[in-house]
């Protein structure tokens, strides 16, 4: 039995991740649960599991939690209330599933406390993957993926030495706009661009995937994840999204990892690493396949790859400076306030404009976060032609 603590419990992936504990109930036992604002989905789902301890990031409504708990569970809010939960002295393992950068202090804390976690948020690695995987080395402790992407690289590579490695392939859909021409960029929608063709996903991952941000951020999580360098790390447009991403060695051998695409395998594999527990919840019929095909983004279209290979090869604070920017850029678009092409050209304009510290600590990372905010949000606001 693994006691799990899951932070992002009313999200698309701490939904799925409570598919797998309800699945395996001799296997998985939440202790604690944590949720932005979302008060109703949060109680419901601490009534049914019922957790030692629920966390509401909006702290106006911990009343109506508490009132509907009772003195049994502990509630808490906030960001202390995050870190109390990541620290949970029963928990075995914390899945973090937090959007944006609010997760990386909860991840922090709970490696020093010696919790394995398991990351759906890939800003936490982009963030700071230098400092977060040096602490779960000091701490011995497991930094897992979610990520179908991640997880298929950790399954192919199997504890295979870095230098076994000749490149990591990291598979993207190409989104909603993989054959859509650039003449049409500037007309896309918010409406348009969350219609995923494969995955059902959170509205920031979704746009993110339409733009391949997703996937540039995803190049950036794997250099830390398996300790592989920026130029080791390739992007590969899989439009069936069978094939969740592929390991090629120095042999020239390419071991890949394939299912039909559902995020309760990924979740499971993490939370019951290292072993694999039978579920019938994901069934893959390679006859029902039909053909799987593979071809190169295209970088004029798709800029946000280059963009996020410059920061993962630069290092240092760049790469909070490319995550902070974007997540204001994508929430301009989202709000009508900035045009599609607009999110990948405002994050190159404040990439350019940012002076990188190398080897940064916590505190300088976090200042060229919100540097990037400030400066992204300024430029979003003198654009002409912003809608």
């Amino acid at each position: 039995m693994k006691n799990v603590v899951l932070l992002g419990s009313t999200g698309s992936i701490g939904t799925s991740a409570l598919h797998v504990v309800e699945d395996l109930p001799d296997r998985l036992r939440l202790v604690g649960l944590a949720a932005g604002k979302n008060v109703d989905p949060l109680i419901e789902q601490s009534l049914r599991h019922r957790p030692e301890a629920v966390c509401l990031f909006d702290e106006t409504r911990l009343t109506a939690v508490r009132d509907a708990l009772g003195p049994k569970t502990r509630v808490v809010g906030g960001s202390e209330g995050l870190i109390e939960l990541a620290t949970w002295p029963s928990a075995d393992i914390v899945l973090i599933a937090i959007v944006g950068t609010a997760g990386l202090l909860p991840a922090l804390a709970a490696i020093r406390a010696g919790k394995d976690i398991a990351i759906a948020s890939k800003e936490i690695l982009v963030m700071a993957g230098e400092i977060v995987m040096r602490e779960a080395r000091k701490h011995g402790v497991r930094v897992l993926a979610v990520d179908s992407e991640h997880s298929a690289i950790f399954q192919c590579l199997d504890g295979k030495a870095p230098d076994s490695v000749r490149q990591l392939w990291l598979t993207a859909s190409g989104g909603p706009f993989r054959s859509t021409p650039k003449s049409e960029f500037p007309f896309i929608t918010v409406e348009r661009a969350l219609k995923h063709p494969s995955w059902v996903m959170g509205r920031k991952i979704t746009i993110d995937s339409a733009t391949l941000f997703n996937k540039g951020l995803e190049m950036i999580e794997a250099r830390w994840l398996f300790d592989i360098e920026m130029a080791r790390v390739q992007v590969v447009v899989h439009p069936q999204s069978v094939v969740h991403s592929m390991v090629e060695y120095v042999d020239g051998s390419i071991l890949a990892q394939l299912s039909t695409p559902d995020m309760c395998l990924p979740i499971q594999y993490a939370l019951l690493y290292p072993e694999r527990v039978r579920s019938e919840r994901v069934q893959t019929h390679p006859g029902k396949l039909g053909t799987l095909t593979f071809e190169e983004p295209d970088p004029e279209r798709f800029p946000a790859l280059n963009l996020a290979r410059r920061a993962g090869e630069v290092g240092g604070t760049l790469p909070a400076v490319l995550n902070a920017s974007n997540e204001v850029a994508v929430e301009a678009f989202c709000e009508g306030r900035l045009t599609f092409e607009g999110i990948a050209e405002t994050v190159a304009q404040v990439l350019n404009e940012h002076e990188t510290v190398q080897q940064p600590g916590l505190e300088e990372i976090l200042e060229a976060d919100s540097w990037a905010r400030r400066a992204a949000g300024k430029g979003i606001d003198s654009r002409p032609d912003s809608p």
